[in-house]
């Protein structure tokens, strides 16, 4: 009921041919992020800077605004029982492309994220964080802003093959 009146999102699971256990369970999200905030007793940024939930609270907020823009995107949640995961895979022209959201100064590739790489077969990854440098930490990893995060491959419109129509 509540993924029907959009108060959450279920991210479905990816499920691969792999010798590992996999989630199968989806993952939720409360999609505004001030009612999570509510929920939580949250009323200051104070508040919130030393909640132990601040790091899901980002990653949740910075996940829907990258959906908000692709609604018709594949979207998915991977993760093992030994721990791995990836926050967000989108299938995209037949390509995978993973997400990984931090909150932090200066994230850099995890485990996590190399197993994903290798197991899930991803064309490309991005870290994205609230930080404002945008930098490679791995050949198909790179850490980026969240508002410069609609420049990555399954955001890209593809080019228009007639010019500019004029207004005149």
């Amino acid at each position: 009921m509540l993924a029907g009146t959009y108060l959450v999102r279920q991210l479905p699971t990816w499920l691969e041919n792999i010798s590992k256990r996999q989630y199968k369970s989806p993952k939720v999200y409360v999609r505004d992020s001030g009612l999570l905030h509510a929920l939580l007793g949250l009323t200051t940024w104070e508040e919130l800077a030393t909640h132990p939930k601040l790091g899901a609270s980002w990653e949740g907020f910075a996940l829907q605004q990258l959906l908000a823009l692709a609604p018709d995107a594949d979207a998915y949640f991977w993760g093992t029982d030994a721990g791995a995961e990836l926050d967000l895979m989108l299938i995209h022209r037949g390509r995978r492309y993973g997400f990984d959201f931090k909150y932090s100064d200066a994230p850099t590739v995890t485990k996590s994220l190399r197993i994903a790489l290798a197991d899930l077969h991803l064309h490309g990854a991005w870290i994205v964080y609230p930080g404002k440098e945008r930098y490679r930490v791995h050949e198909r990893v790179e850490v980026i802003p969240l508002e410069e995060a609609l420049t990555c491959p399954p955001f890209q419109r593809p080019a228009s093959r007639r010019g500019k129509r004029s207004r005149h």
